[in-house]
């Protein structure tokens, strides 16, 4: 892998981790579009560290006070009934889902999964399901004719159920094309929580599953095509990039739908399948690098 190559990876990591596009199937198509070697799934979970960083800086409040919390908790039984420690325990609830499924299929994910027809897919299935869960969330928000306006729940609503389902939406997310966010935020919409909150658990949820396979698939980084210089260099790109898009997206959820999204998957996935129809690109375009 090139310095630029890495440059542009790291780049198209830090603007699409946290929009509801997938990360991964951008990287995908990135090296495919480009006639670049598929960057990998190592590549992917190393980077990808560099937004997590990005997320720990901007909840860094909310993290620190759930951390210290947590811990207390353990000591303390009148901490337990706290909203706080009570979200450290959610977290570690909703991330055991993507830890066993991540070690069980770790083989597929790394190869078959990232055939671009299964890309294509999974762009379009679940950006129809995300604008589903959009349009019923707009629906209780605004009301209607015939219809009282509902509230939404909040984060201090969340318990060990969603809090599973959530985890379970974000294991999803193993499959290219998925969308972490997207993902954990169309569970959190179709389970009845606010915009804020749904995207809000789910950055949070986030850290403990990527950051641990970062770590894991460290050991991978000097293997193939993958070298620690430009893997570190994109790392850092995706890190000040990813920074910067999820202030903008925090503040965009509050007032806008997610339908622009919607449609750009959508189209991206026919737009995908056509190409491969046409054998402009093959299904397996770069895969033979490793």
């Amino acid at each position: 892998m090139s310095w630029f190559e890495s440059f542009v990876l790291g780049l198209v990591q830090g603007l699409t981790e946290f929009l509801p596009i997938s990360s991964s199937a951008h990287l995908r198509l990135t090296a495919a579009f480009a006639g670049w070697h598929d960057p990998g799934a190592a590549f992917t979970a190393i980077t990808q560290i560099g937004t997590e960083a990005a997320v720990l800086i901007y909840f860094r409040k909310d993290i620190v006070r759930i951390i210290s919390a947590w811990f207390r908790s353990l000591t303390n039984r009148s901490m337990r009934s706290d909203h706080d420690a009570q979200m450290g325990w959610l977290v570690i609830v909703g991330s055991i889902p993507i830890g066993v499924l991540g070690v069980t299929f770790k083989d597929q994910i790394e190869g078959p999964f990232r055939d671009l027809r299964l890309i294509a897919t999974t762009l379009i299935v679940m950006g129809i399901v995300l604008g589903i869960a959009d349009r019923l969330a707009a629906r209780d928000e605004v009301g209607g004719k015939h219809r009282a306006i509902r509230e939404r729940k909040s984060l201090k609503e969340l318990g060990v159920k969603d809090g599973l389902i959530f985890g379970f939406c974000q294991a999803m997310a193993l499959i290219p094309g998925v969308s972490r966010s997207g993902a954990t935020i169309s569970g959190g919409l179709l389970m009845g929580y606010t915009r804020e909150a749904a995207a809000r658990y789910s950055f949070l949820l986030a850290i403990p599953a990527v950051l641990a396979s970062g770590v894991f698939e460290l050991k991978d980084a000097g293997e193939g095509h993958i070298s620690w210089g430009p893997t570190i260099f994109a790392t850092f790109i995706a890190f000040g990039v990813g920074y910067a898009v999820i202030a903008w997206f925090m503040k965009f959820i509050t007032t806008k739908s997610f339908m622009p999204f919607v449609i750009y998957r959508v189209l991206l996935g026919l737009v995908l399948f056509a190409l491969v129809a046409a054998g402009v690109l093959s299904p397996h375009a770069g895969e033979s690098a490793g």
